[in-house]
């Protein structure tokens, strides 16, 4: 599904039915907000558990600006899974008034 290794937040919102968007960031930043149907798995994690990873569909990795998603994202790729960075993570996804949500169901705001 990827050709890219970068999917700019509008697209991933607009294809997250159809794809994994995982979740790469540390826990409390997770519960201060994050993308509603997103699955989290810290990236200090990754490598002991990306086997947990929904690989039947194609991955988009997001973390606060980018940059540990890019990371995961090269891992991820390494072991053979269709996946991209989500360019610009969280911060991003929070200035294109994209959703985001938390722990207690409230909206969330991206620090």
């Amino acid at each position: 599904m990827f050709g890219r290794h970068e999917i700019d937040p509008t697209a991933a919102h607009e294809r997250a039915d159809a794809m994994t968007l995982l979740d790469v960031r540390d826990h409390h930043e997770w519960q201060e907000g994050h993308v509603s149907g997103a699955t989290h798995l810290p990236l200090a994690s990754l490598p002991a558990r990306f086997g947990e990873i929904d690989q039947s569909r194609p991955v988009a990795v997001i973390c606060r600006s980018g940059n540990r998603s890019a990371a995961a994202t090269r891992f991820l790729r390494r072991h053979g899974l269709d996946v991209v960075n989500v360019s610009g993570g969280m911060v991003a996804w929070e200035r294109n008034g994209l959703p985001i949500a938390t722990e207690t169901g409230c909206p969330g705001r991206i620090a």
